[in-house]
């Protein structure tokens, strides 16, 4: 098995993911215009999202965990898949929003899972750095992905910025199938001993923590680009520019 291979097998499907996540909300003006929704409407797309991530980590990897981890890999990038597609064909709003639900639920279960694969692939002194690899595709993501599926959604139609990260998606999933060694199905997890575990103090702060991040971040990033749209005049300063 070539390591660095399937690390970067793990880095393509986090690369993937994290376009769609990030190009949401680039493309959120031209999407809202597309479905002839406003703009408010529109961003309860983004909600949409992260409800599927929130409840597709524990559902999606319960449900899963009856199967090797390159399986299920393989399965979440094909709920990626169905989802992008569904978000590029989607004829009206409630089927768009009802396709980024989709599209989210492998989210959560797909960064969990692929960091347990990492780790298992490399010596013990060396785990954090590949679990750092598979991230470094969500870093890649946000550096040029984001940025050229933008690109492409404003220019030749946001439906085709959906099509792409669907292909994306693609490459991940035939990636893994090569780069992985294949693994037998774990124990069947125990679904209330794991549910139990969000009790715990320590789990609970962690949580905490997470929802005032992210929801500082993304109610911010959630509006940018109708914030900063360009214009025929010259642009105002960031302390000007009105939020509506």
């Amino acid at each position: 098995m070539n390591t660095r291979a399937a690390l970067l097998a793990l880095a393509v499907g986090a690369f993937a993911i994290g376009t769609t996540e990030f190009t949401q909300m680039g493309l959120l003006p031209v999407i809202a215009q597309g479905v002839d929704v406003s703009i408010p409407s529109a961003g309860m797309l983004i909600t949409a999202y992260a409800v599927g991530v929130m409840l597709g980590a524990p559902v999606m990897t319960l449900a899963l965990g009856r199967f090797g981890r390159r399986t299920a890999l393989m399965l979440l990038m094909s709920i990626f898949i169905v989802g992008n597609v569904l978000s590029a064909l989607a004829p009206n709003y409630g089927l768009l929003l009802l396709s980024w639900l989709v599209t989210s639920l492998n989210h959560g279960a797909f960064f969990g899972i692929g960091a347990v694969v990492a780790a298992s692939l490399v010596p013990k002194d060396k785990q954090a750095g590949a679990v750092a690899t598979m991230f470094m595709g969500l870093t890649i993501a946000n550096i040029g992905g984001v940025p050229a599926a933008t690109w492409v959604g404003q220019q030749l139609g946001w439906r085709l910025a959906f099509g792409g990260t669907a292909v994306l998606g693609l490459l991940a999933i035939i990636a893994l199938g090569l780069a992985l060694p294949p693994s037998a199905p774990g124990p069947r997890p125990d679904v209330r001993r794991e549910l139990k575990a969000i009790t715990h103090p320590t789990v609970l702060l962690a949580m905490a923590t997470t929802v005032v991040g992210a929801g500082a971040m993304f109610t911010l990033y959630t509006y940018v680009a109708r914030c900063c749209r360009r214009s025929p005049v010259p642009p105002m300063p960031s302390s000007r520019c009105r939020w509506r």
